[in-house]
């Protein structure tokens, strides 16, 4: 279990970062208890990243969809602004960025499957195409349409943020 948490620690904590806007270890310690527990049921035709990242997400959305997280994270400081000096501390600026960075997060995971995969390898793990149609097991044109199509949603669903 050592060798997994050492291998898979630093995908495990961006794509927690980028999916709940902070990085949070509470998350990352439920994500590996999960591996653990799971580990017997892991269906070796998949690639065990891509299992890795699944659970991770899945913990991500339930983490965002419950009420501690949705109350508690909008009066707790962020670690940004505990070392800004006080004279540049604007909690109406915080208030609104923690806002933003939620409606994203929770943007792409309103997105189909497919779509969602596509853009977090591609925007958040910064695979390229080719590396993502490998990942994937699917063409090219495929991986290029998924990032295209979920974009477009995205700047549908974040009018509002933009």
């Amino acid at each position: 279990m050592k060798q997994i948490i050492d291998n898979y620690k630093n995908s495990v904590k961006a794509i927690i970062k980028n999916l709940t806007g902070n990085p949070n270890e509470d998350l990352e310690q439920e994500v590996f208890v999960r591996v653990w527990k799971n580990l017997g049921k892991y269906d070796e035709t998949g690639k065990f990243r891509q299992w890795i990242s699944t659970i991770t997400s899945n913990i991500c959305k339930d983490y965002l969809k419950s009420a501690y997280n949705r109350y508690s994270s909008l009066f707790s400081p962020d670690d940004e602004t505990e070392n800004l000096p006080d004279n540049r501390c604007d909690l109406s600026e915080v208030f609104e960025q923690k806002l933003r960075r939620n409606k994203v997060a929770k943007a792409i995971l309103k997105l189909p499957k497919k779509l969602q995969e596509a853009i977090v390898l591609y925007e958040i793990d910064g695979l390229d195409y080719q590396e993502i149609a490998d990942r994937l097991k699917c063409p090219l044109g495929t991986v290029k349409s998924r990032i295209h199509k979920a974009r477009q949603a995205l700047y549908d669903k974040l009018q509002d943020v933009l």
